[in-house]
């Protein structure tokens, strides 16, 4: 069984964006190379919220895969466009959810939209939001087109409080992800926009003391060359990939840099963190509906958005 890590309140912040532009197919072997960005950690580290600097050529970026929640989904939502409130959506076999107590509100996703919207139209920043300023460590992924296709995608593993931090992160990923160009307002309209936390982190017992499509995985590990490197997953790649266990260690031994080969020797010495992680999606289209008193024929208007939480 893994330890409980508690996260820490406020700690500098560690960046972190996100891969999984591509779905590659892994060999049982685990000789496929990754050709994202590699991180270094200077030093030891005792686990994803401790302070560290990555070092690579990424801005000190850690890449991190697609941001999509597996088992423990919150419920889908929609838009009441009368209220601009959400309700639940029933799930496809009409039974309730069972998730309780989520932190994560699809509101959170409409405030990255209102950042972004009022960011690329030179309004004012919105007023801090109503729900909580708890710290937690976040991504913010934006994604584009019926296809769904990764437009920009970055966060941290620090607890940020989430005001400040999805402001902070709605806008390092839109226009700061070194693997696209920034978003433009033309774009807006084709956008969907997620918002993960990540809670409960445990040290594990070993490299496989972890479920797929349940956990998100962050390994540390000391390369060929003896210096301590970083990768992670979050909780649904490797269901997405249809990876086990081991092709999923060795994508991000591969993602980390790792260039020798791997044996089962070597993965018994990567040390592992193991994490779970609420998500929740709109699109574009809902977030107007649930701003719909602040636009007239599609443009915005005076008052500017934020009055929407004043």
């Amino acid at each position: 069984m893994g330890k409980r890590r508690c996260v820490p309140p406020l700690e500098p912040k560690l960046a972190a964006g996100c891969c999984g532009v591509k779905k590659p197919k892994l060999s049982a072997g685990g000789t496929h190379g990754h050709g994202s960005q590699s991180t270094a950690v200077p030093g030891s580290s005792a686990g994803p919220l401790q302070n560290h600097q990555h070092v690579d050529g990424g801005g000190g970026r850690e890449n991190v895969s697609d941001l999509t929640l597996g088992p423990g989904n919150p419920p889908i939502t929609r838009m009441n466009p009368a209220s601009g409130a959400l309700s639940p959506l029933p799930r496809p076999n009409g039974t309730a959810s069972t998730t309780k107590n989520l932190v994560v509100t699809a509101e959170m996703c409409c405030y990255c939209f209102d950042v972004l919207y009022c960011h690329l139209y030179g309004f004012p920043q919105p007023r801090l939001p109503r729900f909580t300023n708890d710290p937690y460590p976040l991504f913010v992924t934006w994604k584009t087109g019926r296809d769904k296709r990764l437009r920009g995608c970055i966060g941290t593993f620090s607890a940020m409080n989430l005001h400040s931090g999805l402001r902070e992160y709605t806008l390092t990923s839109a226009l700061k992800d070194s693997r696209f160009p920034p978003l433009t307002r033309e774009e807006l309209p084709k956008l969907f926009c997620s918002v993960s936390l990540l809670t409960n982190f445990e040290d594990a017992g070993d490299y496989l003391d972890w479920e797929v499509g349940v956990h998100g995985i962050r390994i540390e590990f000391v390369n060929e060359k003896g210096v301590k490197r970083t990768a992670t997953y979050l909780p649904e790649v490797a269901k997405e990939q249809d990876w086990d266990q081991i092709q999923t260690i060795d994508s991000l031994l591969r993602k980390g840099g790792f260039k020798a080969p791997i044996t089962s020797e070597f993965r018994k010495t990567i040390k592992l963190t193991r994490y779970r992680s609420e998500k929740v999606t709109i699109s574009y289209a809902e977030y107007i509906a649930s701003r719909q008193h602040c636009f007239q024929n599609g443009a915005l208007h005076a008052p500017p958005l934020y009055n929407h939480y004043s």
